[in-house]
């Protein structure tokens, strides 16, 4: 059973982002802090990055935990409109494995992140991806 009533979770999953994320600021930072330069959600590309190193082909996704259906087989499933949400995020994670697969057949390099891994280890993000560039960068 919802804690809230109708009114308050629309509300409150009206307020829920799908970019300009606090993840996705912190690394946007820290990515421009090093003189790295990127593009932002990036409609040419398929399935529309939320970074992407376009000559070097590389695509970084930074995924909710929520609606990417992380731990999905052993987290506790949505309760209220069950049917709806399991389909929308089971759906979110076929079409995650699709789009990686495309860009992957395309030679791209794809990196996925979990929002809360960008919080909490956000140097090793960092790190994953300077070492990509610098991989990318020495094959052109």
């Amino acid at each position: 059973m919802d804690v809230h009533n109708p009114n308050q979770r629309s509300k409150n999953m009206r307020a829920i982002k799908s970019t300009a994320t606090k993840a996705e600021i912190s690394l946007a930072k820290a990515l421009w802090h090093l003189g790295y330069r990127y593009r932002k959600n990036n409609k040419t590309v398929f399935g529309k990055p939320d970074f992407t190193f376009k000559k070097l082909k590389i695509a970084i996704f930074l995924d909710s935990e929520f609606f990417h259906g992380k731990d999905w087989e052993t987290r506790k499933k949505p309760q209220t409109n069950a049917e709806f949400w399991i389909k929308k995020i089971e759906r979110n994670m076929q079409r995650d494995i699709e789009v990686t697969n495309y860009l992957e057949s395309q030679n791209w390099k794809v990196l996925r992140f979990w929002s809360k891994e960008i919080e909490k280890n956000l140097d090793s993000c960092v790190n994953l991806i300077k070492h990509e560039i610098e991989l990318r960068s020495l094959k052109s």
